[in-house]
């Protein structure tokens, strides 16, 4: 195989990585439920739509149940929470997380995000932020983990 051909062939094959995370994307509905008034919590929705996610949307005035219901942690809880299949999503996750999220499967209740970071997804494009996306056990008396890092390094 010349250099050509080796890199034609890296190409592809990144291409072909690129698309399944969309294709395996393109699978999933997201149900996001978020406060009717809140523009970074319909950006966030956005986001998840163009990297190839459904969305479906739940205005709550009041989220307090939800977060409840799903077991979001207090210290652990941001403006908006998600549903992707079994998982919460906690806030302003970025998609990278998710693809990570989706593909290993691990047994935790979901991931978080607290607050509501710079640079986070639907919250403004600051190429140089960073911040970590928290994975939140379903078990109450385990703390949460750092699961992904998000930033230039990431």
């Amino acid at each position: 195989m010349n250099r050509r051909q080796f890199l034609c062939t890296a190409v592809l094959a990144a291409g072909a990585l690129v698309a399944s995370d969309a294709a395996r994307a393109a699978g999933e509905t997201i149900t996001l439920h978020k406060d009717p008034n809140c523009g970074c919590c319909h950006l966030w929705g956005e986001a998840m739509q163009r990297a190839g996610y459904s969305i479906r949307t739940i205005d709550e005035p009041d989220l307090a149940p939800v977060k409840m219901r799903y077991g979001v942690p207090e210290d652990m809880q941001s403006c908006h929470t998600a549903v992707i299949g079994s998982y919460f999503i906690e806030g302003h996750v970025p998609e990278q997380a998710l693809t990570k999220l989706l593909s290993e499967r691990p047994d935790i209740a979901g991931l978080a995000v607290p607050g509501m970071p710079s640079g986070s997804p639907g919250m403004g494009d600051d190429p140089g932020a960073s911040f970590e996306v928290y994975a939140v056990y379903k078990d109450p008396s385990r703390q949460s983990t750092v699961y992904f890092r998000a930033g230039p390094k990431s």
